[in-house]
């Protein structure tokens, strides 16, 4: 009758959830090789094609690139940027025209004759 319970109590640790990603946990390992990615193709043309200063080249590649990057590696709506991108491509090409003919409308469009389609001149 003095029987003890034994309670199996584990605390479950705060990045259990954090597998699959980089820096603790912080970025999604999808949005960080996109990103890097992304950064490439636009941070080339910008280092090698440009023709200006060393200086004015940093503040070029900070401008475009930072905000970019930041972008990337946040997502959109919890999505990367493909996916987001696939997604509104998607809805582009799938949405429908929701424009009905009313009913009762006095311009409707008439239904097409069949035969002549000019008027017969009246012979007097």
């Amino acid at each position: 009758m003095d029987e003890k319970e034994y309670g199996n109590v584990y605390a479950i640790p705060a990045n259990y959830t954090d597998s699959g990603k980089l820096f603790g946990g912080m970025l999604d390992t999808r949005n960080t090789v996109e990103t890097g990615f992304i950064l490439l193709l636009a941070g080339y043309p910008e280092l090698m094609w440009l023709s200006a200063p060393a200086v004015v080249k940093v503040v070029i590649m900070t401008v475009t690139l930072l905000p970019l990057g930041v972008l990337g590696l946040m997502g959109i709506g919890g999505d990367s940027l493909m996916q987001f991108a696939v997604r509104v491509f998607k809805f582009l090409a799938r949405r429908r025209n929701l424009h009905f003919r009313r009913i009762g409308y006095e311009k409707a469009a008439k239904p097409a004759s069949r035969g002549h389609t000019r008027k017969k001149k009246k012979r007097t």
